[in-house]
Order: C-alpha cells, then sequence, then structure tokens
C-alpha cells in the first residue's frame, strides 16, 4: 500500500488528490507545521534526507521505494496507475502539451510566488531598526521582478486556457492536479481574480470534483499561507 507522509496545507494535498482519483488505497502519515517558522517537523528528515512533502513509500515489488517531488511523484504515480486516463500515452502529440504543464506548474508558476511570500514576510518582520531598508529592498524586488512574472505568468495561462478546457487538453489529466497548486497560491497572494475569468473557472472546476473533496476530507483542513 501506498504511504503518503502528508504535511498540512502543502503540496502533498495534490497527492492524495491523485490517490483518489486514480481510485487507489493509501494511508496517510500525518505532519503538522511549525505555528512559528510554518516549517516542516523535522521528523520527516527520517523519511527522505531533505525532511520536505510530499514524500510517498510502498514496497514496489523488488523492496521499499521512497519518492519525493510532487512532479515526480503524479508524473510516476499517473504512468503506473492512470496511463490513459490521467496521463495521454507515450508518443502522442497529447503528451507533450502535458508534460509541459506538468512542469510548468513547479519550474516556472510557482517560484514567482514563493518570492512574493518571501518579500512580503521581509516586510513586516524584519526587525524595527532596519525595516524602512528592508521594505525598500523588498519593494523593489517585487515590483522590478516578481511582480512582473506573475502577471506575465498568469496572462499566459489564461490565454492557453482558451484553448481548452483543461490544461494539456479537453480531457482532465494529472497536469490540472500539479497545475491546482500555483493557482491556489494565485488566488490567495498573486492577484487572480475574476478578472482572469478561465483560471477562476479552473479552480471552480477542480473544487468541485467529488475526488478532490475527498482528498481534503481525508487530508484535513487545506489552507494556503497568506
Amino acid at each position: 500500500m501506498i504511504t503518503v507522509h502528508h504535511l498540512n496545507n502543502s503540496r502533498s494535498q495534490r497527492i492524495l488528490w491523485l490517490l483518489e482519483e486514480l481510485g487507489l488505497e493509501y494511508q496517510i502519515k500525518p505532519y503538522q507545521r511549525d505555528k512559528q517558522t510554518m516549517l516542516a517537523p523535522p521528523e520527516l528528515r527520517a523519511v527522505h534526507p531533505l525532511g520536505k512533502s510530499p514524500v510517498i513509500t510502498y514496497n514496489g515489488g523488488d523492496g521499499e521505494v521512497t519518492l519525493a517531488e510532487s512532479g515526480a511523484i503524479i508524473e510516476h504515480l499517473a504512468d503506473r496507475y492512470g496511463a490513459g486516463q490521467l496521463a495521454p500515452a507515450f508518443g502522442s502529440p497529447a503528451r507533450v502539451r502535458y508534460l509541459y504543464w506538468l512542469h510548468f506548474a513547479e519550474g516556472s508558476a510557482q517560484p514567482p510566488f514563493l518570492l512574493k511570500l518571501l518579500f512580503d514576510r521581509i516586510k513586516t518582520k524584519a526587525p524595527v531598526f532596519v525595516r524602512p531598508i528592508a521594505r525598500a529592498i523588498a519593494d523593489q524586488a517585487l515590483k522590478g521582478y516578481v511582480l512582473p512574472n506573475i502577471e506575465r505568468n498568469l496572462n499566459f495561462m489564461e490565454s492557453e486556457l482558451g484553448k481548452d478546457e483543461w490544461f494539456a487538453g479537453p480531457q482532465f489529466s494529472a497536469a490540472d492536479i500539479q497545475m491546482s497548486f500555483p493557482l491556489e497560491a494565485a488566488r490567495v497572494r498573486g492577484g487572480l481574480d475574476e478578472k482572469r475569468p478561465r483560471l477562476m473557472g479552473f479552480l471552480q472546476r477542480i473544487h468541485a470534483r467529488p475526488a478532490y473533496l475527498r482528498a481534503v476530507e481525508r487530508g484535513g483542513k487545506y489552507e494556503l499561507m497568506r
């Protein structure tokens, strides 16, 4: 059986959702963020040296498998259990678009949101005596690099969803599961609103999927950090 090492309010929620879409049996080993730092607990390092989530473990027949990184986990599970259902066939034209969005999510879409979270925190959490300087530096980085990249990415994604209902084509796929996290982050702290109706419609559609709702029920309260 697959064990999901699940950190609250994290990317591992996508793994639970994928497993629900695939109809696979799995068990959850929960971990809670430190309430002060919001970091993962040190216990996760006993599972994987980087101490991050998601991580899955299962017996692959030749021994225990430990796999980290949400993109790698989703691609592996979708190919192993959902080929033709949630992953386009190898060599098909749809496969190229599918792989693009599967890796765009963390490679291009997510980093600007993480930088925005970091710089926003610097502006409010820096020691009082250096706060004016910290705010000036953070504002410059946000205005000169982070916010323009977020805007460009959101415009691109909005435009691409005009081609089909889902990111990889007319059929829902694991790429949509992977893309959910940066778009949910965009809704919370990246300026995504009704001005981009296709992206908002995407979020409404995924939040209504029975498998998504089951994953939230099993994984616990799901609320991204602001």
